[in-house]
């Protein structure tokens, strides 16, 4: 039987979502917990990877356990019970056998925090910008984003992947108040390239540049042209979308 896990974090005390060496993961936590509730080991398989200190309101994993029934809710009681408070599982679903989390996700959402006004109840959860930024610019450029495909320029150098392309459905910020909030929606997502883009768009909101320059940072896909990488804080894995039909009732 394969299972989703629909789960969300506070990445402030983890080293990402992928296990690694050495390094305190969400993954690992998840797995921990999972295999102390069947008594076995078992693995799980994220629908991507989240750097350190990036938290998620939704990441769905998937995982498979030879039983033929299984209380998702009592299931789901007992692994809250045995995480950390830090990580939380909102819903077990049966999927069918060959579904994936991560090859199936048709989308992945993300959302950036920016505040304006030093405010100690976001300092874990937003980036502090004392100065005002020109959004009408910043969506000015983010607009521009969605003209192109390939995002080298974004991507962490050293990535070892296969394309650096990705179609990007929607890039724009909000304000209420002090408080700007960029979502970005693709289909897939390159290592820091959220982080690279917020930074570059910032660039902009603090009119260092002009939105038009990201024609030119974009196509010339070198990472140096493009602004520095925010904080991680202020990064939110917010919804992975799938096909309806990859639940089995």
């Amino acid at each position: 039987m394969r299972l989703f896990l629909d789960l969300a974090y506070n990445g402030k005390a983890y080293h990402g979502w992928q296990i690694q060496p050495n390094a305190i993961s969400v993954q690992e936590e998840v797995e921990k917990s999972l295999s102390v509730a069947f008594q076995q080991k078992i693995s799980i398989v994220g629908a991507g990877r989240t750097d350190t200190g990036v938290h998620a309101n939704q990441l769905i994993a998937h995982f498979d356990i030879d039983k033929e029934k299984i209380n998702t809710s009592q299931l789901q009681f007992k692994l809250n019970s045995l995480l950390p408070n830090d990580i939380a599982i909102y819903g077990i679903y049966k999927v069918k056998p060959d579904a994936h989390a991560r090859f199936d996700a048709l989308s992945r959402e993300y959302k950036y925090f920016v505040v304006t006004k030093k405010d100690p109840f976001l300092e874990d959860f937003a980036y502090y910008i004392k100065k005002e930024l020109n959004i009408e610019l910043m969506n000015e450029a983010s607009k521009i984003l969605l003209n192109y495909k390939d995002f080298k320029c974004f991507s962490k150098s050293r990535t070892d992947v296969k394309t650096y392309n990705c179609t990007i459905e929607n890039a724009s910020w909000k304000q209420k108040n002090h408080t700007l909030v960029f979502t970005i929606k693709a289909d897939r997502f390159l290592r820091n390239m959220v982080r690279a883009i917020v930074g570059t768009l910032i660039e902009v909101g603090l009119e260092k540049i002009k939105p038009a320059a990201i024609h030119g940072i974009v196509k010339s896909r070198n990472r140096s042209n493009a602004g520095k990488s925010v904080d991680a804080k202020g990064l939110f894995l917010h919804k992975i979308e799938y096909p309806n039909e990859i639940t089995q009732l």
